[in-house]
């Protein structure tokens, strides 16, 4: 994963130096500031070089804003963050960017568990960009994947699924709309019961009863 840890005042600098005009980011940066006003430089992982330059990570940035009792991330890229390039003027991009609730809990090492969520961000970001595909709320993503998505792979989740952020709120930018969809954690059990279709993502959801991913939590089918 080629990010590296920095704060949202060096990335705005960044890029008041390169002169960007990035109304996407700014429309993003504005929707965290009213949820998290007293939060103006969250921690922040932006890629070491661009997508558009040859790097590896699609997304330019992932911010993580402190909500108590858990860290909430922001993706940055999925939508045109700078000028418009696509002729679709209703979407901004992909028409949406990701946002992940991580409990907090008594981690060995925090820092790398967070890392480790930047990096899936990064993984999933990456099928959008390789082949075009969309993720809209109440979906699932499932692999197959027996082990946790956590840094260790004990954890008993071990895929996601999808709903509208419960935080953000849909933007409409000048370079068209951003929905902000939240990828919550699941189990095998209960992919697998989504993949039969036993139950519904909506479904899924009320019984879980948080959108915040929870390692330790059990499963509920």
């Amino acid at each position: 994963m080629g990010l590296f840890n920095k704060s949202k005042k060096e990335d705005k600098k960044e890029k008041e130096k390169s002169e960007l005009y990035a109304p996407g980011w700014d429309a993003i940066d504005e929707e965290a500031k009213r949820i998290y006003p007293s939060q103006e430089s969250p921690k922040h992982y932006g890629a070491l070089i661009k997508w558009r330059l040859g790097g590896p990570d699609p997304l330019d940035g992932i911010s993580i804003y402190d909500g108590g009792d858990y860290w909430h991330f922001v993706t940055y890229g999925l939508s045109e963050l700078y000028e418009k390039e696509s002729e679709n003027k209703e979407w901004s991009g992909y028409g949406m960017e990701f946002t992940f609730k991580l409990k907090k809990d008594k981690y060995e090492n925090e820092e790398m568990e967070i890392k480790c969520i930047c990096g899936l961000l990064q993984q999933i970001a990456r099928i959008t960009f390789n082949n075009g595909e969309i993720f809209n709320p109440y979906e699932y993503l499932y692999t197959g994947q027996t082990t946790g998505i956590d840094s260790k792979q004990i954890s008993n989740i071990t895929g996601f699924i999808t709903i509208p952020d419960t935080k953000f709120q849909t933007l409409n930018t000048e370079n068209g709309r951003v929905d902000f969809v939240e990828f919550i954690g699941a189990t095998d059990a209960e992919l697998k019961a989504l993949k039969n279709k036993e139950i519904t993502v909506k479904e899924l959801y009320e019984k879980i009863g948080s959108d915040i991913t929870n390692y330790n939590r059990q499963s509920v089918i």
